[in-house]
């Protein structure tokens, strides 16, 4: 969307062709077709005469997802020699489950390949040659940048000060209360279990050592109870086995994380095995001044600075308990939460802004855009 919105920004003309047209209402699709609409993009479902034509006359094709290549064979059909040499395929994925053959045996031909980090373009490159035996096209990285609405919030005290107050009161917490917070959606690969283990473990450290500190909290967003997932079912119950309900809280996933980042103390990514492609809450929280805890793999590695902006720990199990003492340093030392809260900040306005992601896709568009033009001309 944010791609989308930006063409639009500069008069070029933008159909979003999408999958995710389901038969029954979707509140939350509902809610993204119409901003799309209100920006001039239209939008088309991905399957239907529509979407082959648009393809076809378009002057660049963006490919959003790993899983996208499946369109190009399903819809296009016959039409798949024309479009691959416009295409760019932006890849946002890196685990396993993303490398077959049916999703990018298209990859060595289309334009060009962008992906969210270093990290992820070498697994990539490696992992479709070693497993796949293609060869990835040209690929570019580009890391994203925060919105120029997202960092109006976050460099507007009165609103953080007004969204902190209103989320605590909803949450039942106190201002001066320390919050750790994950914000992803409720899966295993984003490590909420081993979030919850070292939060547990934190507390018996602060309290067999008897350090005084705040009253902690350990904040999950992205929950959804209506799926009711095993997963989520067995968070709920260590919780409740561990009698930690009151120091818990679980809210519902939402596409509105300001007032979460405007509220808490300390902003926890704990993805697991290969970690985050990039991890786009990362830089917002540190658009937020709050430090980060994160897992020492995948894009995390790239954006935050260990021992800087914030605090790395390995993914898996062996995590758990070098998290639970990045937790208790952080929630023993005031000056140290402010002081990497503020060179997060001057980080992302350095590296991670709307106008350098722009930058830095604009390289990309033109030289894929000039490829597709002497592809279609030879």
């Amino acid at each position: 969307m944010e791609l989308a919105f930006l063409l639009r920004g500069v008069g070029t003309e933008v159909v979003w062709i999408s999958n995710q047209k389901p038969a029954e209402p979707d509140e939350v699709i509902y809610s993204l077709e119409h901003k799309m609409l209100n920006h001039g993009v239209q939008v088309f479902s991905a399957r239907g005469q529509e979407a082959v034509n648009t393809a076809l006359k378009a002057d660049l094709v963006v490919l959003n997802t790993a899983v996208a290549g499946k369109w190009l064979d399903a819809v296009l059909k016959e039409n798949v020699p024309r479009v691959l040499p416009k295409v760019l395929w932006w890849i946002h994925e890196m685990r396993g489950h993303y490398f077959k053959l049916e999703y990018v045996k298209h990859l060595p031909l289309v334009a060009g390949a962008m992906i969210d980090s270093h990290t992820t373009a070498e697994y990539w490159k490696n992992r479709t040659q070693d497993r796949l035996g293609i060869k990835m096209p040209k690929t570019y990285v580009v890391h994203l940048g925060n919105s120029k609405e997202m960092m109006e919030v976050a460099e507007n005290i009165v609103a953080r000060r007004i969204l902190r107050e209103h989320v605590r009161e909803s949450l039942g917490v106190r201002s001066e209360d320390l919050l750790f917070a994950i914000i992803n959606s409720v899966s295993r690969g984003k490590g909420q279990d081993l979030f919850l283990r070292s939060f547990c473990e934190s507390l018996q450290i602060i309290q067999e050592r008897k350090i005084k500190v705040p009253t902690m909290h350990a904040v999950v967003v992205g929950s959804d109870m209506n799926a009711q997932t095993k997963y989520e079912m067995e968070l709920r119950k260590f919780v409740a086995e561990k009698k930690i309900q009151e120091r818990v809280h679980f809210v519902n996933k939402t596409l509105a994380v300001a007032p979460y980042l405007a509220s808490i103390d300390v902003l926890v990514q704990n993805s697991q095995a290969r970690g985050e492609c990039f991890g786009r809450i990362t830089i917002e929280a540190m658009a937020f001044q709050l430090p980060v805890l994160g897992t020492a793999a995948g894009g995390t590695t790239e954006i935050v600075v260990n021992g800087s902006t914030g605090l790395l720990h390995p993914a898996g199990k062996e995590g758990v308990t070098p998290l639970a003492s990045n937790i208790v340093k952080l929630a023993t030392d005031v000056e140290k939460r402010s002081e990497m809260g503020r060179k997060g900040y001057e980080r992302v306005k350095e590296r991670f802004l709307e106008d350098h992601m722009s930058q830095r896709i604009a390289l990309v568009l033109k030289e894929v855009l000039e490829k597709a033009k002497s592809r279609s001309v030879s």
